[in-house]
């Protein structure tokens, strides 16, 4: 996992080939005026999902982890609490091929994500995205999704 601000984006492009093509498209695009929904850059190699929710108490969150695809989640607005674990410290639930979702169950820890920031999460990476900061409040994201292959 990785975190850091955007402008930061270039120390990581050596990590994966589509990295840097990744962040150009967050750097290009209108980030406020684009709209919820999938937006396709490279086919099932790279996509980008734009979300608008509202924030949610822990209680209501849910770990998951990716087999196939790391996440580059951009926080546009707002702020959101990350849970973070490693996949080997959870217990695993049944892994959804065509999702490319697996549920994980057990604690891990959070992180502050501010807009402006990033977090890269690998395959080994279980999160809890979209947790409150204190009360639920609005949040806006990118999260585009890059095909390990």
């Amino acid at each position: 996992m990785v975190i850091d601000r955007i402008e930061n984006a270039p120390l990581y492009y050596a990590i994966h080939p589509r990295f840097k093509s990744a962040f150009d498209y967050i750097r290009q695009i209108d980030i406020n005026a684009i709209p919820v929904g999938r937006h396709e850059i490279d086919g099932e190699n790279m996509y980008a999902l734009v979300q608008e929710y509202n924030t949610k108490l822990k209680e209501e969150g849910k770990w998951e982890a990716h087999r196939r695809y790391i996440d580059l989640q951009y926080i546009v607005q707002g702020a959101e609490g990350m849970g973070y674990a490693n996949i080997h410290h959870l217990q695993q639930g049944d892994y959804d091929t065509n999702k490319d979702f697996l549920p994980l169950f057990g604690e891990g820890d959070q992180v502050v994500l501010k807009s402006g920031y990033f977090v890269l999460l690998f395959p080994e990476d279980a999160h809890m995205p979209g947790m409150a900061i204190g009360n639920p409040k609005p949040a806006k994201k990118v999260v585009i999704k890059i095909a390990v292959q």
